[in-house]
């Protein structure tokens, strides 16, 4: 069993320089537990891998929980997610406050006026890269462009991922469904239907904010989160921007540009969120609001996921999901884009972000960096 200390240190260390993204975050996993430290076998680490994509949550971060847990147990488990986590999110917090004092003045407008065309050149690569080897089909196609389009008219996110993953199920075990269990997964679809409306109905949005229902956002958003970080800015554009109004969409792409710009996990978004609608506690309570789920459900589904992964009907789910979440980036993607490519800087920011992430394969931190000091002198020269 590996020391407390041990564990701790790692995600300490991952924690404070994993920059790039949640496949950034792994392959440094892989990096350090693996090749240099030999804690596990590489067949382990893929395990583990194929588990965190069949739970909501940030996958990066719920591969830490994971590794800390087979390694040191249930201390193990909150040690390794605390720590690789909360650099990120005291980082942010710093950012945040920055940001709040100083976001809109002139000073501070130019940088993040050059981010935000980069963010979207991020989102779109992301999107690219995602999809190709999950583009397997004309079904998959279809869920993808149908959720970009039914999200674009105002569908709810969270329904567009359940409904897509039930289908899924029904296109893996089509020919089962037709021959022998068709009755028995109509019930269970209506069973889920009502259950979806009623969980709805429950946290339907209101413009009114106070602690609880930023807990209880994030908590939602943190309990149904698949395809990682990305996806999360769906939800949000959802959720705070068009239901809520909570932020604009301004502040919105101002607080994915500081995720990405940070190491860890990308969701260290929800600090920021939480700290510009109310300061320091919401700052708290959103990041441990969003992370929270993947603590549980590390702990409650971890040592048995990876044998659900074989059955036809889980693995459809997950096809399913994943397409839909493919679909939602697209739509954000797209409304970002409508909002903020307005002037020639834009496009030429946007476009020289794509190439250099897909040809250069250039690290999105330089991308953010690039981006922000492009903005700032373009401001400067005053083109």
């Amino acid at each position: 069993m590996v020391k407390l200390k041990e564990v701790a240190l790692l995600f300490l260390k991952l924690g404070t320089t994993a920059f790039g993204g949640p496949v950034a975050h792994i392959a440094m996993m892989e990096e350090e537990i693996v090749k240099k430290r030999g804690w596990i076998s590489p067949e382990q680490f893929l395990d583990l891998l194929g588990a965190t994509n069949l739970i909501p949550g940030p996958n990066s971060t719920e591969m830490a929980i994971n590794i800390g847990y087979l390694k040191a147990g249930w201390k193990g488990l909150v040690i390794a997610g605390v720590c690789f986590i909360i650099p990120a999110s005291l980082i942010t917090l710093g950012l945040a406050c920055i940001y709040n004092l100083y976001g809109t003045t002139p000073a501070f407008m130019p940088i993040m006026t050059g981010m935000r065309p980069a963010i979207i050149a991020i989102i779109l690569t992301s999107i690219y890269r995602l999809s190709e080897p999950k583009i397997k089909n004309h079904f998959t196609v279809l869920i993808i462009i149908s959720v970009a389009m039914l999200n674009l008219a105002g569908m709810d996110e969270i329904l567009l991922l359940l409904c897509s993953g039930v289908l899924g199920i029904v296109w893996e075990i089509r020919d089962k469904i037709i021959k022998e269990v068709s009755s028995f997964i109509s019930l269970n679809l209506s069973i889920l239907i009502s259950g979806i409306i009623l969980t709805i109905n429950l946290l339907r949005p209101t413009k009114e904010i106070n602690y609880t229902r930023l807990f209880l956002f994030f908590l939602k958003v943190g309990s149904v989160l698949y395809g990682g970080g990305y996806v999360l800015v769906a939800y949000l554009q959802g959720g705070l921007v068009e239901s809520r109004h909570w932020l604009t969409r301004v502040q919105l792409l101002d607080a994915i540009a500081i995720g990405q710009f940070t190491p860890g996990p990308v969701l260290s978004t929800a600090t920021f969120i939480g700290y510009i609608l109310m300061g320091v506690p919401g700052a708290i309570i959103a990041t441990v609001a969003i992370f929270l789920p993947s603590f549980v459900f590390v702990l409650l589904v971890g040592p048995f996921i990876s044998k659900i992964r074989k059955f036809k009907a889980a693995s459809g789910f997950l096809n399913g999901v994943n397409a839909a979440a493919l679909g939602l980036m697209l739509s954000v993607a797209l409304l970002f884009a409508k909002s903020t490519l307005n002037n020639l800087n834009a496009i030429l920011i946007l476009l020289a972000a794509i190439i250099l992430l897909l040809i250069k394969k250039m690290n999105v931190v330089w991308i953010i960096i690039g981006s922000a000091a492009t903005g700032w002198l373009l401001t400067l020269a005053k083109l």
